[in-house]
């Protein structure tokens, strides 16, 4: 590895160390990023809208003190195409808004701005965060799909083309392309982040999402989003009791998957952690079912402006949305109730458990660019509104990501962090 590829493949955090120590500068990193984007950007197909090179260098030559005294330094953010921002369009991978411009930014990015982070672009995003799929590709094998509907942040980070990336999760569009393109991929609890200035699908199964190449990263980027300060990471933590949630508890999952997670359980048996495998009946199955419920419901009552061009609609969003609009209310009142029963039931039956151990996808991508993938792995904790973290490392037996998820109780994400770390060092190959 040259000192290019090192400076735009490094974590965020360990560049900014880097830039502090004097190591490199941040314009070095900026045309690492830049380098690597020229280079991939025609196959893998991240970026739906980004600057040049000269635009980027000239918004930070313009501030160049602000950013050299700021946390971020200047360095480049992705920010995926369903998220405002008062510099680029927000088309939300339709043509009903193509070049839509908003006024403001959505706070997310006013966060992340007055934090010294330069927005380089909008990644592409399926329709409306939805399954029809954008021009992404996997970096790791051009012909499978990235996932969605994160598709171009998760392939963004994963490729190296920038540090790290806002996504957005409403079933599995944080979690399954983190997994499928071999990031880290965190949803926060239901309502941690602010969702203003970013385009609702489900109101309550949307969350803020964010990739990043180590945990480390997500909890800077976390304490920024948050307001709070980024100083040094907590410590990881090592868990005592993990419950791991085989994917036969919530759908098919692929042999190979299976394989990964009880591989794990093995080393965190050696490392001297207590394993419990989740036996949920088809608690979790139903959780799919009502999950699917609930997006319908919401779905249909947002997309409202939308809805009156239908011929510029997918064939299955038109048909999720007619599945919300023939619901009967009672049908969405019991699944959003089940959500709250199912999330209580887990936690009272395994109170000693530090975290749930899952896959974070059936298996590797699917071979193809038509779909993006199953979202049943993660259907289940988004409707619990539980925070969740995927982490790289594993693979199959000809090398592709398989990511596994770590899910913590609700509005205990540092504590869920502080363990993904320790899995990150000890456990996570």
């Amino acid at each position: 590895m040259n000192e290019t590829d090192s400076l735009n493949s490094a974590g965020l955090a360990a560049t900014l160390r880097r830039i502090e120590a004097g190591e490199c500068s941040a314009i070095d990193v900026i045309n690492a990023c830049f380098d690597r984007i020229e280079t991939r950007e025609p196959d893998v197909g991240a970026w739906q809208v980004r600057l040049s090179r000269t635009g980027y260098l000239h918004n930070y030559q313009a501030r160049q003190d602000f950013y050299q005294q700021s946390l971020l330094k200047g360095l480049p953010v992705g920010i995926k195409d369903i998220i405002d921002t008062a510099d680029m369009p927000t088309a939300m991978g339709s043509p009903i808004h193509q070049g839509r411009q908003p006024i403001e930014d959505a706070t997310c990015v006013a966060l992340i701005r007055a934090a010294g982070g330069i927005v380089l672009g909008k990644t592409v995003t399926t329709e409306f965060a939805y399954f029809r799929p954008g021009k992404t590709r996997n970096p790791h094998d051009l012909a499978r799909t990235p996932g969605g509907s994160s598709s171009g942040s998760a392939a963004a980070v994963a490729d190296a083309m920038v540090p790290v990336a806002l996504g957005s999760q409403t079933a599995a569009s944080v979690i399954r392309p983190a997994a499928y393109c071999g990031s880290v991929g965190y949803v926060g609890s239901r309502g941690e982040f602010s969702l203003r200035g970013g385009q609702p699908l489900a109101q309550s199964l949307d969350s803020l999402g964010l990739f990043a190449r180590q945990v480390e990263d997500i909890q800077l980027l976390r304490a920024v989003l948050l307001r709070q300060s980024a100083l040094a990471p907590q410590p990881a933590l090592k868990p005592r009791r993990m419950l791991l949630c085989a994917g036969e508890n919530v759908g098919d999952t692929a042999i190979d998957m299976n394989t990964a997670l009880q591989q794990v359980a093995e080393r965190l048996q050696q490392a001297g952690v207590d394993v419990i495998w989740l036996d949920a009946g088809t608690r979790l199955q139903q959780m799919v079912t009502h999950h699917g419920r609930i997006m319908a419901w919401e779905v249909c009552r947002n997309l409202v402006i939308e809805s009156q061009q239908p011929e510029l609609l997918s064939e299955p969003l038109q048909a999720l949305m007619n599945d919300g609009l023939t619901m009967p209310r009672a049908d969405y009142l019991t699944s959003l109730s089940a959500a709250d029963s199912t999330r209580d039931w887990l936690w009272s039956q395994h109170d000693q458990v530090d975290a749930i151990l899952a896959p974070a996808a059936p298996g590797v991508a699917p071979q193809g660019l038509e779909k993006t993938g199953a979202p049943h792995m993660s259907r289940p904790w988004q409707a619990m509104g539980l925070p969740v973290i995927t982490l790289p490392g594993e693979v199959d037996r000809d090398g592709l990501p398989l990511g596994l998820q770590l899910i913590g109780r609700a509005r205990e994400d540092d504590a869920l962090l502080r363990l993904a770390a320790w899995f990150e060092q000890h456990i996570i190959r």
